[in-house]
Parts: C-alpha cells; sequence; structure tokens
C-alpha cells in the first residue's frame, strides 16, 4: 500500500499530469471509452489528500480539454451530415434526425450541457449537432461553459473524496473514482428514463 501510494505521490507531482490529462479529455471528446473523469476525478481526490498538485491548473486544462473534444466531435458530425450513409436516410434515422434537430432548436442550451456529463451522450448529440448544421457560433460558447461546468463539477466529487480520506492518495482515489460512477449512472438512467418519456416522430408514408 505504501509503495502505491508514494507512486501516486509521484505522479501528481509529475508535470506529465497536465499534457496527460488534457490529451485525455481532448480524445474523450468524441471517444468515450477513454476515461477522463476518472483521471480528473483521481487527480483531484489525491491533491485534495495530499495537499500536492495544482486544483486550479488540474480544472482549466480539463474545462479546455473537454472543450476542444466536443467540437471536434461537432466537426466530425459536420462533415458527416445526415444523409451521406445509406443507412441514414432510412425513415426511422431520418425521424429520429428530425427528432434532434426539433430539440437542439428548443433546447439546445439544456441539450449540449446535460450531455457533457453522460460520455456516450456528449458525443452523440455534439455530432449530431454538428450533422444538422446547427451553428458553431452558437455551439462554441456552450461547449466552453459545459467544459468548465463539468470539469469543476469532477474536481468537487473529488475534493469531496480527498477530504475524507487524509493522506491516503489511493484510497482518495478510489472514493472519489466510485462516487463519480455512481453519480454517472445515476445520471445516464435519469436520462435514459427521459428519452422513454418523449415520443419519437414518424415520418409519413
Amino acid at each position: 500500500m505504501d509503495i502505491l501510494n508514494e507512486l501516486i505521490m509521484q505522479a501528481i507531482a509529475s508535470p506529465w499530469l497536465y499534457p496527460v490529462l488534457f490529451a485525455v479529455t481532448i480524445i474523450d471528446g468524441f471517444f468515450p471509452p477513454i476515461p477522463s473523469e476518472t483521471v480528473l476525478v483521481a487527480a483531484a481526490a489525491v491533491t485534495a489528500s495530499t495537499g500536492e498538485g495544482n486544483l486550479l491548473l488540474l480544472g482549466a486544462v480539463a474545462a479546455i480539454g473537454a472543450a476542444i473534444g466536443d467540437n471536434i466531435a461537432f466537426l466530425i458530425g459536420r462533415w458527416l451530415g445526415t444523409t451521406r450513409f445509406a443507412w441514414m436516410r432510412r425513415p426511422r434515422v431520418a425521424a429520429a434526425f428530425a427528432h434532434a434537430q426539433c430539440a437542439l432548436d428548443r433546447r439546445s442550451a439544456t441539450l449540449i450541457l446535460g450531455a457533457r456529463y453522460i460520455p456516450v451522450g456528449r458525443v452523440a448529440v455534439n455530432m449530431t449537432a454538428g450533422a444538422l448544421d446547427f451553428p458553431w457560433r452558437r455551439f462554441l460558447p456552450l461547449s466552453l461553459i459545459a467544459g468548465v461546468s463539468w470539469s469543476m463539477f469532477s474536481l468537487a466529487i473529488g475534493l469531496l473524496a480527498g477530504a475524507w480520506i487524509k493522506d491516503q492518495p489511493l484510497l482518495s482515489a478510489g472514493l472519489g473514482i466510485a462516487i463519480a460512477l455512481v453519480v454517472g449512472f445515476v445520471i445516464d438512467r435519469i436520462a435514459a428514463a427521459r428519452r422513454r418519456r418523449v415520443p419519437t416522430p414518424q415520418l409519413a408514408g
């Protein structure tokens, strides 16, 4: 345990932590299997537990990386469009795009900001926004706000875990990750329940 704690301390103190966190948060914006939340929460928990590291820099790096990743997803969607492939032109898929377009028109801020907290959801929403020609001048500030709010939320989870377990970076990181997973699961279930309550429009013919 002491050896693992020492390794974690060295990782937090390393200047490589910030470039790695930056890269992870960017990639996670368009490739959900990369666990950016886990890295940020664990780093924040260890920083709070030991007093090593820079929380402000952690938050800023994560927020900027998240916004860049979200905008990459948006550009991928813009490049793909909604009719490039045959499956996109099927009635049900076209109806889903129409529903997404309506949702973006009516509540774009809620949709984009809320999706940032759902790993797969944020990629889907941001790519769809790009594919449906949602104005980038509106998407960019929303993605920046989403990145900052998500970063602050993840830091808060890490700080909470680090405050509970002092001078035990391994345990505080594990607790922070566990809290983040539970919160993520709850958010995902709520989002799924809301999607089931909203009827999908059907195309005539």
